[in-house]
């Protein structure tokens, strides 16, 4: 089996990904909905860890 990784732009481009989600999570203002945002943050790292 053949462990293909990421080039640097990949890698760059999840990064941006993640950073702009994190971003929206914190500026958002009702508490309800910005631990919503983080619990599907949060999934989609560990489905991606999964992966």
């Amino acid at each position: 089996m053949v462990d293909m990784g990421m080039t640097d732009q990949q890698f760059n481009g999840f990064v941006r990904f993640l950073l702009d989600a994190l971003k929206d999570a914190m500026e958002e203002k009702e508490s309800e909905k910005k631990d919503e945002k983080l619990t599907k943050i949060a999934d989609n790292l560990q489905k991606t860890l999964e992966d």
